[in-house]
């Protein structure tokens, strides 16, 4: 998924403040449910994360255009582990690892299976 970084994005050097590279990475998640018609939020059912473990390499600044690759590298019952890189054409700037864990009425639930399409192609 592309994104252009924009001023608001940004602190006052015009580099890329350290949570919107989460929030980047949150919207190429979202994403990848949207590209299929479905929804990552549905009802009482939804994602939520449980772990991030976040490598900042090199700053994004005001008016980058950015790449974001999202890989499934693992699977549970209830959780999927998600490897999350940022590119500025072939420049790494940042990778994420994220686990999400699949809530149903507030607990942890087994992930519906329509919803691991999300993945294929991907």
């Amino acid at each position: 998924m592309k994104i252009q970084v924009y001023y608001e994005d940004t602190d006052c050097g015009g580099v890329v403040y350290h949570s919107n590279y989460l929030n980047f990475c949150e919207r190429a998640r979202s994403e990848l449910f949207f590209q299929k018609g479905l929804s990552p939020h549905k009802g009482d059912e939804f994602f939520v994360v449980k772990k991030i473990e976040a490598n900042y390499i090199k700053p994004a600044r005001f008016a980058d255009v950015l790449d974001i690759k999202t890989e499934l590298i693992g699977v549970k019952n209830t959780s999927l582990i998600m490897e999350q890189n940022i590119y500025k054409d072939e420049e790494h700037l940042f990778s994420m690892r994220v686990t999400v864990v699949f809530l149903k009425k507030m607990k942890p639930s087994r992930i519906p299976q329509e919803l691991m399409v999300i993945f294929n192609e991907n």
